[in-house]
């Protein structure tokens, strides 16, 4: 109805002007004025209407977004690369040093399981080597399938000590040719070595390691220093104050010691 009578009062309107324009205007002026007020009229009639339709438009558009479901995108799980889980195994030895040392603060430990990965991923009982722990030497870490990690201390005697056999020792590896520049040596020989050891010792709660004048990797465990590593080409020992600035420079301490070349970080 008020469509209807709005309607009305604009045609209403459109003849009340055009009696007007003859009424009052003559000759060619008339033909322009008529023409003028045709056009405001179309106007006037027209922009209500182009407004309703928009606004039409709009809600329509809402109507439908609320209306239609929302579809969660499904989230699929890449394949870890190589690198990744070399990443999340260091994250889960922080675990195991954080729940190791929270009862045995001097703690370190080692892997004795070739793919400790496989091992986190599907679950089961891997074995670690402890240092600094009295009365254990090894310890059983437990995953299961919600995340959660145990941990059974155990102690192990080799049989060679209980029947008082000697055990034989490794031959020690030579030194290599010596490098003339301690920078150049470490870009070619010892920063992947270096960088990859000291992320995995620092997860395993070490915090310096000794490089003897072999080039052997030394950290201490207990009152006795294990080798982990061997680094080629060596410097000798008139080369160590050189390589320990070095050394500075890539964010470790170093200082030359009777025993070696000790690292800290």
């Amino acid at each position: 109805m008020k469509n209807g009578k709005r309607s009305m009062s604009k045609s209403s309107a459109l003849l009340v002007s055009v009696l007007a324009i003859f009424a009052f205007i003559r000759g060619p002026l008339q033909i322009w004025v008529l023409a003028g007020a045709f056009v405001l009229w179309g106007l006037w009639v027209a922009i209500p209407l182009l407004l309703q339709a928009q606004k039409r438009s709009v809600y329509q558009t809402q109507k439908k977004n609320i209306a239609a479901p929302v579809k969660a995108k499904d989230f699929q799980f890449s394949d870890l690369s190589e690198p990744t889980e070399g990443i999340l195994l260091r994250h889960v030895n922080f675990r195991i040093s954080a729940y190791l040392k929270s009862a045995f603060p001097d703690v370190t430990w080692e892997w004795q399981e070739q793919d400790p990965e496989r091992i986190i991923k599907n679950g089961g009982a891997a074995r670690i080597l402890l240092f600094g722990v009295p009365d254990y030497n090894y310890a059983s870490v437990i995953f299961d399938s919600k995340a959660n990690i145990g941990c059974d201390m155990m102690k192990i005697v080799p049989l060679s000590e209980v029947s008082g056999v000697p055990s034989s020792s490794p031959a020690t590896p030579t030194p290599q040719s010596q490098p003339s520049d301690p920078q150049i040596w470490y870009e070619l020989q010892a920063r992947q070595v270096l960088e990859d050891l000291i992320a995995d010792l620092h997860s395993r709660g070490h915090s310096s390691l000794t490089i003897k004048e072999n080039g052997d990797i030394c950290v201490k465990q207990d009152n006795a220093e294990v080798k982990t590593q061997m680094l080629k080409n060596f410097p000798e020992r008139n080369y160590w104050q050189a390589l320990a600035k070095v050394f500075e420079k890539e964010g470790l301490a170093a200082a030359v010691t009777e025993g070696g070349l000790a690292v800290t970080w």
